[in-house]
């Protein structure tokens, strides 16, 4: 395991995924962190590394706008049964991955013949797009490196280009980068689709990973 605790990987995850988006600087709480997001979907996260039933009752009964997450490292039918009512799970489940990194290690796999891949780093982020032959979006990814760790976020393949390895070619670009600016380990939030792609390149589940939020109130209610 690249980390020493999974409590370790989530604090690099919180980390990461705050620079990888441009959100607030996470605020450290009891329980964990808070990060102010300033989306109409997400106007922020609670991540609680180490939920429990009482904790996620007293934030979401705390909690009066729609709109922030409960980000917790349980099974979803776990959290389910703690939410009270208003709340509901969101996002689907999904997994807290990690790797190692080590620069030059792997060989990179190659680009499927037509396509093109385009990176570029701005504000600590390396964002990588796949292009095809015809110019069109195929697959995109970032990586945003926070000192010794480095977060991989925003990973997507276009329907129409899956299953040419372009999700692994975005992986192993964007992991070598990281390396080589001295991140030795990475985490990922990944989806059941995702993980596959990310076992097969070498990354390990640590704990479930499964979010609610606030249903939207109706308003002739």
């Amino acid at each position: 395991m690249p980390f020493a605790t999974t409590d370790d990987a989530v604090r690099a995850w919180v980390r990461g995924w705050a620079v990888s988006r441009g959100a607030a600087e996470p605020v450290g709480r009891a329980w964990g962190y808070t990060v102010e997001v300033g989306l109409p979907h997400e106007v922020a996260r609670h991540v609680l590394p180490d939920a429990d039933e009482t904790t996620v009752r007293e934030i979401a009964g705390n909690t009066a706008a729609p709109a922030v997450w409960l980000k917790t490292f349980v099974p979803p039918q776990t959290l389910a049964a703690w939410l009270p009512p208003g709340w509901a799970l969101a996002g689907g489940p999904g997994f807290l991955m990690a790797a190692r990194l080590d620069p030059g290690g792997a060989a990179a796999p190659a680009l499927a013949d037509g396509y093109r891949l385009t990176r570029w780093t701005r504000g600590g982020v390396t964002r990588a797009v796949v292009r095809a032959a015809d110019g069109a979006f195929a697959a995109r990814a970032q990586i945003a490196v926070t000192g010794r760790t480095a977060v991989v976020d925003q990973v997507e393949t276009h329907p129409g280009h899956r299953r040419r390895g372009l999700g692994r070619v975005l992986l192993h670009s964007l992991a070598d980068t990281a390396a080589r600016e001295g991140a030795t380990a990475a985490v990922l939030g990944a989806t059941p689709d995702g993980r596959a792609l990310y076992e097969s390149a070498g990354w390990r589940v640590l704990a479930p990973l499964t979010a609610a939020t606030r249903t939207p109130q109706d308003p002739s209610a």
